[in-house]
């Protein structure tokens, strides 16, 4: 029989009076395998919701081929509807020559001394057929085709120590030969290699091998799942860390093929470098699920339309998750400090003078995972990356280690001067730093802190959008790839017009958590660290919790507003408003700066007397 009369077959199987949907996609599935418009037409007219022929030309003109839908498709959806495949599909033939058929008498008692090769093909001889009552196939819905089981009536075979009779034996073919075997317990336990031998470039086909669509798995379930949920084939490559060796193998012997990679959860990086050697597609599990889990855990969870919608939708260019997928019970935000920082976002701070004491009071109490300000933490490795004022920071961090009398553990303090807008370099630098940290220190990075964005962008105009979209873009790939929070500092004009005199942090931006406008009060409490050479006191200061100061009523003061008042208060004496305008001059026009001079006066900030302006006393009338 011809592949046409095959797929002809398969068609006359199916009902066309189905619903509309599933007419089209029968009908892009017999196109896919290569069956002509008349067939569609024929098969269309015994339905009992046929409307015209011409209906099923332009149908039939339109079906491009896309996602999953392939003749497999249309085999699939035959064989779910009864269908007898006429054409006998023989998974994993092997062709075993004069050379392997002499092999066969060889003993294999002594495994020691015998080549690997032939005792495979022995122990594959002696065992008997899988059935579908085997415990694994039955505990994970697989099929028992081409598979063996090793039985109680031949020789022990002991492997690790353990007997494998009664084991599920899985043969790993390349060449039509058994390069060795694997075997699954009915029960659970571990799967066990033939000792050893080999896997080379051999693999596991469950489905048949067809020359369109072939996907990569690690393990014989999932390749179940696979096949049974699309119709195409499924190659088990025996582990994660031989899906690239499989991968090119495949594509050698099927260069037409499609080959698409699924990835176990957190093997999706692997994944995307095996699809991009072989030019080739993957697939990754819904982000909800743990670590390890797989395309038949999902299959086991949701049934076989689920797995079908996600292994056959279209490739798309950009990161989609659909609304059905998301899960069903709420996950709360991962608080890395309990309603203030989420774990693995980002946070940019503008507090006012301080703010160095400010963020090291909390980077220590995440370091040593206690609470802080009357809240929780997570505990975790903190990385700072002092590009400012390294020497600043390791003072300031003295400063708390003696007031507490405690030593910081997890705590590291990156002294370099850091660039994250002249290339990549330093980015990159950044994420191994954090990722062999990790290592040393044995915990997980939960939050990095850059000190300031000055520093770590020099030569950018911080005004200009595109300049700050390269620092931005570099901070959220940081932040990604170390899985970690990742907390800016940057300097800021201060609210002179607030008038107040304590110190507060204040969340202006909450997306996660209901914290937005909360304000936290601390006051600095000095600390003698020692005596300078001079013989002067050598001091520092520490964050003590206080009451935050009354939010003012006015408004806040603009960028140019800020930067009016910082430099007033650097000079301390009036100063002429056209002298003023110079100052600024190719910063800031002109116009917005006597604007924002006569919003200064009008909010008693600032005071104007002939022509000249100057910053007034914070509480003066």
């Amino acid at each position: 029989m011809s592949e046409l009369e095959r797929a002809r077959s398969a068609l006359y199987s199916l009902d066309p009076s189905c619903t509309h949907d599933e007419w089209i996609r029968i009908g892009m599935a017999a196109k896919a395998a290569g069956l002509q418009e008349g067939d569609f037409i024929d098969w269309s007219k015994n339905g009992n919701n046929f409307k015209s022929e011409s209906e099923c030309k332009t149908k039939w003109k339109s079906f491009k081929k896309i996602g999953g839908i392939t003749k497999n498709t249309l085999y699939y959806l035959a064989r779910k509807n009864g269908w007898g495949d006429p054409v006998k599909q023989l998974t994993n033939t092997i062709n075993f020559n004069s050379r392997n058929d002499n092999r066969q008498k060889k003993d294999c008692s002594d495994i020691k001394n015998v080549d690997k090769n032939i005792c495979a093909f022995n122990i594959w001889e002696r065992s008997l057929p899988a059935e579908s009552t085997h415990g694994y196939i039955l505990r994970k819905k697989g099929m028992p085709h081409g598979l063996r089981y090793y039985p109680h009536t031949e020789p022990k075979l002991i492997i690790n120590s353990i007997n494998v009779a009664g084991y599920l034996v899985v043969p790993c073919i390349f060449n039509d030969e058994i390069q060795t075997l694997q075997f699954i317990p009915p029960g659970e336990g571990k799967k066990l290699n033939l000792s050893g031998a080999s896997f080379n470039s051999g693999y596991f086909v469950v489905g048949g091998v067809t020359f369109d669509l072939i996907y990569l798995v690690e393990g014989l379930a999932q390749a179940w799942a696979t096949h049974k949920s699309t119709g195409a084939t499924a190659v088990v490559c025996f582990g994660a860390n031989r899906m690239m060796i499989v991968a090119k193998a495949l594509q050698m012997k099927y260069p037409e093929a499609r080959l698409v990679i699924i990835s176990d959860r957190g093997k999706e990086k692997e994944a995307s470098e095996i699809a991009k050697t072989i030019d080739g597609e993957w697939i990754k599990l819904p982000q909800d699920k743990p670590s390890n889990y797989d395309v038949n855990d999902y299959y086991l969870e949701h049934g076989e339309k689920a797995i079908h919608d996600i292994l056959t939708r279209p490739e798309l260019p950009l990161n989609v998750i659909f609304a059905h997928e998301l899960p069903t019970e709420f996950t709360p935000p991962d608080e890395l400090v309990e309603g203030i920082l989420t774990a693995g976002d980002g946070s940019y701070g503008d507090t006012n003078t301080g703010k160095t004491f400010f963020v090291i009071d909390l980077t220590c109490s995440v370091a040593r995972g206690n609470e802080w300000m009357g809240r929780k933490t997570e505990a975790g490795l903190v990385v700072y990356l002092a590009a400012e004022s390294p020497a600043s920071v390791k003072r300031h961090l003295q400063a708390y280690q003696k007031y507490h009398g405690i030593l910081v553990p997890n705590y590291a303090i990156v002294q370099n001067p850091i660039n994250l807008i002249d290339g990549e370099a330093d980015t990159k630098a950044i994420i191994q730093t954090v990722h062999l940290l990790e290592k040393y220190y044995g915990q997980k990075a939960r939050l990095i802190v850059s000190d300031t964005l000055a520093r770590l962008s020099a030569g950018a105009n911080e005004n200009a959008g595109q300049d700050m979209g390269i620092v931005v873009r570099h901070f959220d790939y940081i932040r990604n790839e170390c899985d970690a929070h990742f907390m800016l500092i940057h300097h800021s004009g201060k609210n002179a017009a607030a008038g107040a005199r304590g110190r507060c942090a204040e969340i202006t931006k909450q997306r996660d958590l209901g914290s937005k406008g909360l304000r936290i009060g601390f006051r600095l409490e000095p600390v003698t660290l020692g005596l300078t050479k001079w013989k002067s006191p050598a001091t520092s200061c520490i964050v003590v919790p206080a009451d935050a100061p009354q939010k003012s009523n006015g408004k806040r003061i603009s960028e140019i507003g800020g930067a009016i008042i910082e430099y007033l208060r650097s000079i301390d004496k009036p100063i002429r408003k056209i002298e003023l305008v110079k100052h600024f001059n190719g910063l800031y026009k002109p116009t917005p700066i006597y604007r924002q001079l006569k919003k200064l006066v009008e909010t008693g900030v600032a005071s104007d007397c002939m022509g000249c302006v100057k910053l007034m006393p914070i509480g003066a009338n």
